[in-house]
């Protein structure tokens, strides 16, 4: 989101973030490898689904691509990539679709009004939250720690041995949508951002939290299928006004609600390809997709079949996606 504002600099070089999909520059699977009973490939040709790394995101890529090769006979590559990186790959042509978007105006402008590489697929669907949350028996044990106001008096509870002497806000990957150091420093918080590293990380810590009632605040966000394990509880930080976040190093206001949208290459849209039709029409809501994301990170699914089962028992919105 998973997401931080940041400019990439010209000419920056697409990479990888992570292992498990299709390598940049490798030669997709041949066509008509889609599945059997499916069209075939050369209808739909091959599709780049750029993964960005929360399970959230994994799972619409799931869904879409199961149905873009079993109903439509596309062939698909997973390139798993950090949020900006993977807006580099529309003008390239390594990437075709990015289907879960959390803002990122800077990126539009450079990739959609500057270098018309990229355009706009419309809403997944989902509403993006993103703040600061506390474990539920930490609301329960000090309920005035969800005002950001109270926050120094607890800061002592937060300490870690890497935070340097200050509370420790805890945050994910370090690629996500965050404002949180700013947010520290000009609302004079006595914290220090430290990074978990991943999601798993920071459901692990949560989860650790609660189990063994040890203070932890940290970065979170919906949709996300932990909530319906753990009810964290969000923090109230200053409200937020249309505006507030324009300047990165000036924010003192909390996140904006995110309507998530989904971004592709001007050359995929203009493609005539059915699969183009698919993730424009894609929508869902944030309960479906914390469904298909509980199967494969609490069930232990495969993204394959954890879209395949929700697909089955959902029909109805998929054939609204064919149109």
């Amino acid at each position: 989101m998973a997401r931080r504002k940041i400019a990439l600099a010209a000419g920056a070089v697409l990479v990888l973030a992570g292992c498990g999909g299709a390598k940049v520059g490798e030669t997709p699977p041949a066509a008509g490898t889609a599945g059997s009973g499916s069209a075939p490939a050369a209808a739909c040709g091959t599709v780049n689904l750029a993964i960005n790394p929360w399970v959230g995101y994994e799972a619409n890529a799931a869904v879409i691509a199961h149905v873009a090769e079993s109903k439509l006979g596309c062939t698909v590559v997973k390139k798993d990539l950090k949020e900006e990186v993977a807006w580099q790959g529309f003008a390239t042509g390594e990437v075709d679709a990015v289907v879960e978007n959390w803002g990122h105006d800077d990126l539009k402008k450079k990739y959609i009004e500057d270098q018309k590489v990229a355009v706009d697929a419309g809403l997944t669907g989902n509403k993006g939250v993103i703040g600061w949350y506390v474990a539920p028996w930490m609301a329960a044990k000090y309920p005035d720690i969800t005002d950001w106001q109270n926050l120094n008096k607890y800061a002592d509870l937060f300490k870690t041995s890497e935070s340097g002497g200050k509370g420790q806000l805890l945050d994910g990957d370090p690629s996500f949508v965050t404002n949180d150091e700013a947010l520290v420093k000009n609302l004079k918080l006595d914290y220090k951002v430290v990074y978990a590293g991943s999601e798993a990380a920071l459901i692990t810590a949560f989860r650790q939290s609660e189990k063994d009632q040890k203070p932890i605040i940290g970065y979170f966000y919906e949709p996300q299928w932990f909530l319906s394990e753990l009810k964290l509880v969000k923090v109230n930080l200053p409200t937020y006004t249309a505006g507030c976040d324009a300047d990165p190093e000036k924010i003192a206001c909390d996140y904006p609600l995110y309507e998530l949208d989904k971004i592709v290459s001007k050359k995929f849209a203009d493609s005539g390809s059915p699969a183009y039709e698919l993730v424009k029409n894609f929508t869902w809501t944030n309960d479906d997709q914390n469904l298909v994301a509980k199967y494969i990170s609490e069930d232990k699914m495969t993204p394959a079949d954890a879209a395949a089962k929700w697909v089955s028992e959902n029909e109805t919105k998929v054939a609204a996606w064919l149109g």
